[in-house]
């Protein structure tokens, strides 16, 4: 009877999964170990597959364009980071105060977070336009330097940097106005009697007691980073000379561009590979730095 009861209580647990446990297993699962299968075969997406064992491991490892786009998605990472967790957490830190109109702005941040990359890349590719974007004219008028941005090797990479770190800044000011907002008001105010200053309660108090929100924004930006492809595909295309390309685009090049989808699947699991080892690293040195309340 009980065996039964149980036996019951599963089949319902399954029941109630189904709609979320399918798709999943359908659009996810199923993808991820086919494309492990596709990694082991020389591919390109027409004829019969051909069996390479890890050559196309093999030769990525050794190859300087592997090497290359790594190198690129890495320089987002580092420029990218810093910009949006420091502009997140100043724009948090300002609206978590009694601001006239303190919602709207709160709103008007947000929005570029929930507004299609495509159109976000579009703008900021109208306004880094070299010969008559907004940036470059008001540069101009002030005496400035005009870089080329995405037409420009050099430039390329922090164009996108810039246009992804201004679309993201509403998330991380969310979480850490999130942040903010569950800290004792209490610890501060006995902070301030104490003769504790603005920058010493930030420093003593305040980010300490981020830190939670932090981590989870370091690890998401990061994930997210290494996996950047709309803006840098709408903005630059990878160019250019190949200055901006990073790895999710080459992979999507060598998949439709070059037919190679064994490299590219093959490509796609060393990524995975090069997140899963940042992520644990970063979830193993929490311990130090991360102080739940």
């Amino acid at each position: 009877m009980n065996r039964g009861r149980r036996w019951r209580n599963r089949g319902w647990v399954l029941f109630f999964l189904a709609p979320s446990a399918i798709p999943l297993v359908l659009f996810t699962v199923i993808p991820m170990v086919s494309s492990v299968w596709v990694s082991l075969h020389e591919w390109n997406l027409i004829s019969a597959m051909k069996w390479v064992g890890l050559d196309n491991y093999t030769h990525l490892l050794t190859d300087d364009q592997t090497r290359s786009v790594f190198l690129h998605s890495l320089l987002y990472c580092l420029g990218y980071l810093p910009l949006v967790f420091v502009g997140g957490l100043g724009l948090a830190l300002v609206l978590n105060q009694q601001l006239r109109g303190r919602s709207f702005f709160r709103a008007a941040y947000f929005l570029p977070v929930v507004t299609s990359w495509v159109v976000v890349a579009l703008v900021w590719k109208w306004l880094l336009n070299p010969t008559n974007g907004l940036v470059n004219t008001i540069l101009g008028a002030v005496g400035l330097p005009q870089p080329g941005w995405w037409t420009d090797p050099t430039w390329a990479l922090p164009a996108v940097i810039l246009s992804s770190a201004w679309k993201d800044l509403g998330f991380v000011m969310v979480i850490m106005l999130a942040g903010l907002q569950a800290i004792p008001s209490d610890v501060l105010e006995a902070a301030t009697v104490d003769g504790a200053g603005a920058w010493q309660r930030f420093r003593r108090i305040t980010f300490p007691l981020l830190s939670p929100s932090t981590f989870f924004v370091v690890i998401i930006s990061l994930i997210n980073g290494f996996q950047v492809f709309d803006q840098v595909y709408v903005m630059t295309g990878g160019g250019p000379q190949g200055a901006s390309q990073v790895v999710v685009g080459q992979v999507y090049d060598l998949t439709f561009r070059y037919g190679r989808a064994g490299e590219a699947s093959a490509l796609s699991w060393l990524l995975f590979g090069v997140i899963l080892i940042i992520t644990a690293v970063q979830i193993r040195g929490q311990k130090r730095w991360v102080h739940y309340a």
